[in-house]
């Protein structure tokens, strides 16, 4: 074997490894979860074996296409963010030409999938998410308003009612109770992340809240949406949509959110912001989980 031929073999797994970091797939993983979740809540039993699978690849694909037009977008601000200037099109490991022809290609096919094997209204709705993620959040909002995460949420926690879609193809009220879930969780999980990031959000001009209105405001706000998050996540019992199973876990873990986001305001130390971030990911996880859990153990345990 060539020298030549040695150093492209060894270069292929990075290079694909470069395409994979360009759909941001720890964000995808979590949006591809709350969409399955919402799949199995849409119907007593099993969903159909078709929607679940079709449907989890067509959203997967579609949010990939969307985390890179995001990094496509923001590959100068990323450049100016420790947290993001590793990333393939910011290290020139990807260019622009490959990155958009690497988007366009799975936004296709994923609609493609979504339209002719799962249903038209979960095609449409997926496209308006990544419309909404990519277009609206990205390249308005973004820059436009310190409030750009909480409108821009609602991209975000589209996933769950894409999930409910895709196995009955109909919006039900349950599906939004999940979608006000992570709406409502969306600011405190981001803000915790922006507090820490102060300093590289004001250098990318970017207006996220500690910047425009400072660290202890967004530090009240944090807490005053977790406390709103826990109201809300008492609607799945509250509407007969979960039962006790649920509804013991879901408080548990807010109770440790709630005191995070207290420590946040009234004892703030270094490194707290980041644990607050880092918890509100595995929050999100429990809750969904809890949700799965509880739709089908519960019966059986009559709970």
């Amino acid at each position: 074997m060539t020298e030549v031929a040695v150093v492209n073999t060894l270069g292929r797994p990075s290079r694909l490894r470069e395409y994979y970091e360009l759909c941001k797939p720890r964000v995808v993983m979590l949006i591809v979860f709350t969409a399955v979740v919402g799949m199995f809540l849409a119907v007593p039993g099993m969903p159909p074996l078709s929607a679940l699978v079709w449907g989890t690849l067509g959203i997967g694909l579609q949010a990939s296409a969307a985390a890179a037009v995001n990094q496509i977008i923001d590959r100068n601000i990323d450049a100016r963010m420790a947290r993001t200037c590793g990333r393939p099109l910011v290290t020139g490991a990807l260019t622009m030409t490959e990155s958009i022809a690497f988007a366009t290609v799975l936004g296709l096919v994923g609609f493609v999938m979504l339209w002719f094997w799962v249903n038209p209204l979960t095609a449409i709705l997926t496209q308006f998410t990544l419309i909404g993620y990519a277009g609206v959040y990205t390249l308005y909002l973004k820059r436009a308003t310190p409030q750009n995460i909480v409108i821009g949420g609602a991209a975000g926690a589209a996933p769950p009612v894409l999930g409910w879609v895709a196995v009955t193809g109909e919006v039900h009220a349950h599906a939004l109770i999940l979608f006000a879930i992570i709406f409502i969780w969306t600011p405190p999980h981001f803000w915790a992340l922006a507090i820490e990031r102060r300093d590289e959000y004001a250098k990318a001009d970017i207006p996220m809240l500690p910047v425009t209105h400072g660290i202890a405001f967004t530090q009240t706000q944090v807490l005053l949406y977790t406390i709103l998050l826990t109201s809300v996540t008492v609607l799945p019992y509250a509407t007969a949509m979960s039962g006790l199973l649920y509804l013991t876990g879901a408080l548990a873990l807010d109770a440790v959110f709630l005191g995070y986001a207290l420590r946040l305001k009234y004892a703030p130390k270094p490194g707290l912001p980041m644990r607050t971030f880092g918890y509100s990911i595995v929050y999100l996880m429990g809750i969904f989980t809890l949700l799965l859990v509880d739709h089908y153990v519960a019966p059986l345990i009559g709970v």
